[in-house]
């Protein structure tokens, strides 16, 4: 047998074992997830403001973002929109395939693979020429809908200590979802997370792909965090002299007072 055969049958067997029906009709779900992720709903919400939210602020159609531009309202708005399109993709891959289907999916396996589509439709949209946000609030979700509250809390908690210690929401959100992978590898593997064993690699390999999107989504922010120049989070919008990284850029509030100045004029 020459090293070539062995190589071929290697990678037959391995489409044996992994390319089976459920993990196709898995893919199928991923692609569902990945077009409820195109709602950007940082970009929606600015553009109905006559904002470009790509040239304000840090330029990132994402929650911080909003919250830095155009106030704590908006700022929660889109942080809502962008857990609840994660949501119901997952509920509708759910009723569809375990539900109505009835198909022998593992239902975490399920959520993870529909998670990782909405994340990357998030992150990466084709009609915005892939400049989406950082995938921090959609990720979260995919940890909520699994329901796990041990994930949960802990990721809570850990978010809300590092955010009040340091006020840095990348940092926060880095260590969470990294911290968040961790636990979900070992819950898993002492059965805490239970998942069935002919799902466990694809569920882990899943929360890994997690972690590695949100370190590349925030690699300008791990440089700035290490030089010390991150921007720290606050709940209101201030005047304050741009960054290097927002020079010439307008924020939202300077459009607004320049309208209302000529207003009275």
């Amino acid at each position: 047998m020459t090293i070539w055969n062995a190589i071929g049958e290697f990678f037959y067997g391995l489409s044996q074992d992994f390319l089976t029906i459920p993990r196709l009709l898995c893919l199928s779900a991923l692609i569902i997830g990945y077009f409820f992720g195109l709602f950007q709903s940082a970009f929606i919400l600015a553009k109905a403001r006559n904002v470009d939210i790509y040239t304000k602020g840090s330029g990132n159609p994402g929650t911080t973002n909003m919250f830095r531009v155009m106030g704590a309202k908006f700022g929660i708005l889109t942080f809502i929109l962008d857990i609840a399109k994660v949501v119901i993709a997952i509920f509708l891959t759910k009723f569809i395939f375990l539900n109505w289907l009835q198909l022998p999916i593992d239902p975490i396996a399920l959520k993870l693979y529909t998670g990782l589509g909405a994340v990357l439709g998030h992150n990466f949209p084709i009609y915005l020429r892939g400049k989406g946000g950082k995938g921090v609030a959609a990720t979260c979700a995919v940890y909520i809908c699994l329901g796990d509250w041990k994930l949960i809390l802990i990721g809570l908690a850990l978010f809300i200590l590092i955010v009040a210690l340091t006020r840095y929401v990348s940092l926060a959100s880095m260590v969470v979802v990294v911290v968040s992978m961790f636990e979900f590898l070992f819950f898993t593997l002492i059965n805490l997370t239970p998942v069935q064993d002919e799902w466990l690699i694809d569920c882990q390999v899943i929360v890994i792909i997690f972690s590695v999107l949100v370190l590349f989504t925030h690699r300008q922010n791990i440089v700035r965090l290490l030089y010390g120049e991150e921007s720290k989070f606050s709940f209101h919008r201030k005047k304050e002299e741009p960054s290097e990284e927002d020079q010439g850029v307008e924020y939202y509030y300077e459009e607004e007072d320049e309208n209302s100045s000529d207003a009275e004029e």
